[in-house]
Formats: C-alpha cells, sequence, structure tokens
C-alpha cells in the first residue's frame, strides 16, 4: 500500500450545531397575566374594597359609598439582538448557521423576558394617576429563612414544607382566589433541599419524590417552575418567588420578532436580528412574595 494514501483520508464533520446549555427561552410567560399593548407606558386600572352600611331607620338616606379606584403603570422597554454572518464564512462551512442564530437568539430573549418578571416581582410598582407614585414590596409577603420543619434545630434553612404551608397562608390571608393558579419560581438546590428535608415516612415525601423526578409539577397548591435565575437577597439565601397568576403583569408592545437578511453596510453580510417591547409590574402587593432560603440545600441547612 501506497505510504502516500494518508492523502485521501478525510474528515468528519456534522451537519447540524449543538447548542450549549442555557434556558431555552420564557419558563415564566405563561406563569403571569399578559396583556398587549401600544405606547410608551400602559396604565391599568383597579378597585378596591368597600363596606356594607348598616340601615339603622326607616325611609333613611341612601348611603354613598366612595368606592376606592388605583392605577398601575408599566413601561414598556426595547430588546435587541443581533448577529453578522459572512458569505465567506458561509462559504468556508458545510452548515448554514442562519437558523442555529435565530433560535439561541429567541432563548436569549425568552430569558430576557423572565429577568423583567422577576425583578417586577419585588421591585418598585409605579402608581397614581400618572404612573409617579412610587410602591415599594411589601415585606410582611415574605417567608423568613429560619422557618422550619418541627424538631429542626439549624438557624437558617432551605425549602422546605414548612415554609410553602407559611407562603399559602400569606396568600390566603390576603383573601387570594383559591381557584387562582398560584406558582413558585426556585433554583434546582431549593427543590433539592425539599426532598432532602422531608422525611421518608412523611406522607408528603412521594408528592415531592415526584417532583423532583418530574412526574408532577404541582405541590402545597403551588405549581412548581424551576428557574436558576431568581438570584439572591442582601443575606446571600435564594429569593423563591411565590404569587398568583394575576399579581404580575407582563404588557407586551411587540412578541419577538425575527429578520434575517443581508446588511448592504457590511458587505452583504447576513444579519439576525431578533427584537421585542415588553415591560412587567407587579400588580399588588398581597399577590406576590418571595421565600428566603439557604443556599445550602443539605438537610437541615
Amino acid at each position: 500500500m501506497s505510504v502516500q494514501i494518508t492523502t485521501a483520508f478525510v474528515e468528519q464533520y456534522r451537519g447540524e450545531f449543538d447548542h450549549l446549555l442555557q434556558q431555552k427561552g420564557s419558563r415564566l410567560r405563561g406563569a403571569v397575566r399578559t396583556e398587549s399593548v401600544t405606547g410608551k407606558n400602559a396604565f391599568f386600572e383597579q378597585i378596591g374594597s368597600t363596606a356594607a352600611q348598616v340601615r339603622t331607620s326607616r325611609h333613611s338616606d341612601t348611603p354613598r359609598m366612595d368606592t376606592p379606584h388605583a392605577r398601575r403603570r408599566v413601561s414598556l422597554s426595547d430588546y435587541d439582538w443581533a448577529d453578522l454572518i459572512d458569505d465567506p464564512d458561509r462559504v468556508r462551512m458545510l452548515i448554514e448557521p442562519s437558523n442555529a442564530y435565530a433560535m439561541a437568539a429567541m432563548w436569549a430573549m425568552g430569558r430576557a423576558m423572565d429577568d423583567v418578571i422577576i425583578a417586577a416581582a419585588d421591585g418598585t410598582a409605579f402608581t397614581g394617576v400618572a404612573g409617579g407614585t412610587s410602591t415599594v414590596f411589601d415585606t410582611a409577603m415574605i417567608v423568613d429563612v429560619q422557618v422550619r420543619d418541627p424538631g429542626v434545630s439549624a438557624a437558617d434553612y432551605g425549602m422546605n414544607v414548612a415554609k410553602l404551608i407559611q407562603a399559602k397562608e400569606l396568600l390566603d390571608a390576603g383573601e387570594n382566589d383559591p381557584d387562582e393558579d398560584r406558582f413558585i419560581a426556585l433554583p434546582a438546590r431549593q427543590v433539592t433541599s425539599l426532598l432532602k428535608t422531608t422525611k421518608a415516612t412523611s406522607s408528603d415525601y412521594a408528592a415531592v419524590k415526584a417532583l423532583v423526578e418530574g412526574k408532577i409539577d404541582s405541590f402545597m397548591g403551588f405549581k412548581f417552575i424551576r428557574t436558576q435565575r431568581t438570584g439572591v437577597d442582601s443575606n446571600s439565601d435564594d429569593k423563591c418567588l411565590f404569587w398568583v397568576k394575576s399579581g404580575l403583569l407582563l404588557a407586551i408592545g411587540q412578541n419577538p420578532q425575527v429578520d434575517i437578511g443581508p446588511r448592504r453596510d457590511k458587505n452583504n453580510s447576513t444579519q439576525v436580528f431578533v427584537s421585542m417591547t415588553l415591560g412587567c409590574t407587579r400588580m399588588e402587593e398581597g399577590k406576590v412574595g418571595y421565600i428566603e432560603c439557604d443556599d445550602d440545600a443539605g438537610p437541615g441547612a
């Protein structure tokens, strides 16, 4: 055999791209109220509660109730994503990257959407006639990091059943509709903590195990959404958000739009461009809270 046969050897390349690990789009959009809006700012009207008055005599004057009104403002922001594909690079590749770039861009937009929702959950809401009044998050809607299951002595604690019970109590005490969908967003380590701190003899254990294994997505009246984007508080404790669906409003001026085409000013390179316009606000303080969870997800943490 010729010693020069190695020149005939070939190298094989896959005809597609593998996307690296990442959150593929939005996980929270379906868990919040969504409205299509037009303009830089959008306003949403609210009506508060009143009390009935006892009639004390016959033919008395008709009482007049001043029904309280409120208004929330949502400010929209524009989001862009773009990348270029040079035609000489396309010639040198065996695969067409445009669709893969567009998919990566849409996933990035979805993650940005989740970030906007998460920021609104405990951020400042803007109220009043012109939306000029700042309304801060109600700290009474925080479940303390030290809330723990019976018999546990650790000071700070990860996610557990006791914290879920208190979160449920906060929503119930605020007269939230028990039939409205309730959600909790938490990182993977807090789902693990919930499993580790639930004893095998507990009636809750089977449900929590099924949750961790992905067989169910609900527990204690909450639909669980696993996300690594919720962040931590000033004490580096995980902030596990909980809310009812009407508690967060996502205003969408423009859903993500994809445009793939040549850029004349870049030697006709193909540009993948995606844009969207949206904003989010907390609609009512008693509808949104978060659970402080120690970042050590081990038993008794």
